[in-house]
């Protein structure tokens, strides 16, 4: 196989399993758009609509605690292929059930799909990508994220003005799921994004190193040789994998817990909280509200929506750009420390009172900074510092974290809001980067341009140095 037709495999599988991404982003990013019509129609009480929004992390936390033991077992490609089937029935399922008791099954259902995507789309690719190019690819992963984000608020931007200019006109059932009942059609919209995926996935192959450890060695060189079409490579890729597989054999929770790999996974899990903790999501999803408090017309909030998550996008090239050619290290501490600065400059618009869009300029800085580094970079640092039987059980725990840092940002957010202040706690979060900062100054090391399992046997040397 020539380098085109390589770099053509590589890119086509690295596309399809980022559809994982893009349907999470979509699915976490869409019911913003759905709790008020929601709200309105089932006439819910607070407690309910809390219910209503959060109930989808339970199901995102039970994703994450099965999916990495089970692709440990099954493979990765199957458990892809279970987070497709779960977002393709909770799609339909959410959009054309009445009772609300079914509502929140779905929307269960929907946040085990993300939590199973957030957790496998970017271990498989990582199995997957050459050494020289794994960065960029896996951080494909967090743009596919953002752009579910940006296809979710414009979708739903689209349904809802359609239902407006459609107005009272009789129709049948695509009247009732896109004007009458407009966010039933929000949430359909993910069959299209999640059918493909499931489709899709029929073609790419399963992780090689997942083949390598159940002995499934000539598959493995197969899909090596598809990925290096030097075949003595390939082979000796190969021998790597399986020497390595048999040196941490015993894998599992026990293996994860003790030194080096409980170091690792420290080090991993503080960088993924504290990426939360920079406050992003209170930007993303709390964005309208803080910009409706400070002056902008509430007709404009929904704009405001589409143009973070185009920014949040475009952002993330940077990171693609460069995480192979710069390192991983340089491009964290950078954006860290950038990130901490924007943020404090947000705080400090708020405290002098400098009110209305101005506040986009300092907050689209933030984003910035945090899309080429605190975002997509834990991501890929978690998919390569642990060696392959415990790497699904490791990413695992960090995704945990993960979406544990989001339950309790987006609970304390309006709590620090409404006690501390706005621009105390744009300053706190700043404090969050800072930390961010200081801790992956002396703890992350450098892996670009490594193979998995150089890593591997480097960090025994690296944690103890």
């Amino acid at each position: 196989m020539g380098n085109s037709n390589t770099r053509l495999f590589i890119t086509t599988v690295t596309l399809i399993a980022a559809l994982g991404g893009l349907l999470f982003g979509f699915d976490v990013a869409v019911v913003s758009g759905i709790i008020l019509p929601v709200k309105t129609q089932y006439q819910l009480t607070a407690s309910q609509e809390g219910w209503f929004v959060s109930c989808a992390l339970l199901g995102c936390i039970a994703g994450v605690a099965f999916s990495g033991t089970l692709s440990d077992r099954i493979g990765r490609k199957k458990v892809l292929a279970l987070a497709a089937f779960l977002f393709l029935i909770s799609a339909i399922g959410f959009a054309v059930s009445t009772a609300w008791s079914l509502l929140i099954f779905f929307r269960l259902l929907a946040g085990m799909g993300v939590g199973v995507a957030s957790n496998i789309s970017p271990l498989y690719i990582s199995e997957l990508a050459p050494a020289s190019r794994r960065g960029r690819l896996v951080t494909f992963y967090q743009l596919a994220i953002t752009i579910g984000i940006l296809v979710a608020y414009c979708s739903n931007l689209a349904i809802q003005r359609h239902s407006a200019a459609a107005g009272d006109t009789a129709g049948g059932w695509l009247h009732w799921l896109f004007v009458t009942e407009y966010w039933r059609g929000m949430f359909l919209v993910g069959v299209i994004p999640a059918a493909a995926f499931f489709a899709l996935l029929a073609i790419v192959p399963e992780s090689p190193r997942w083949l390598a450890r159940f002995g499934r060695q000539s598959e493995a060189l197969e899909v090596l040789e598809k990925i290096n079409p030097d075949k003595e490579e390939a082979a000796a890729e190969l021998q790597a994998i399986l020497a390595v597989s048999a040196d941490a054999s015993n894998g599992g929770l026990r293996a994860l817990l003790q030194p080096p790999l409980r170091h690792l996974l420290v080090m991993a899990c503080v960088l993924t909280a504290f990426s939360q903790f920079s406050g992003i999501n209170a930007v993303i999803y709390y964005g309208p509200t803080i910009l409706r408090a400070s002056g902008v017309v509430a007709n404009d909030t929904l704009l405001y929506q589409v143009m973070l998550g185009a920014a949040n996008m475009l952002f993330t090239f940077v990171a693609i750009w460069k995480v192979d050619s710069l390192g991983r290290r340089p491009l964290y501490l950078a954006g860290s420390i950038c990130a901490a600065a924007a943020l404090t400059l947000t705080g400090i618009f708020f405290l002098l009172q400098i009110n209305g869009w101005p506040l986009l300029i300092p907050i689209t800085f933030f984003l910035l900074f945090f899309a080429f580094s605190l975002g997509p970079l834990k991501f890929v640092i978690a998919t390569e510092i642990f060696p392959t039987p415990v790497r699904g059980l490791a990413l695992s725990v960090c995704i945990l974290v993960m979406w544990v840092s989001d339950w309790l940002l987006n609970l304390l957010f309006p709590i620090m809001r409404e006690g501390m202040g706005i621009a105390a706690t744009f300053f706190l979060f700043a404090g969050c980067c800072l930390f961010s900062f200081f801790y992956a100054k002396k703890y992350l090391f450098e892996t670009k341009g490594q193979s998995l399992e150089n890593i591997t046997m480097k960090e025994k040397t690296i944690i103890h140095h």
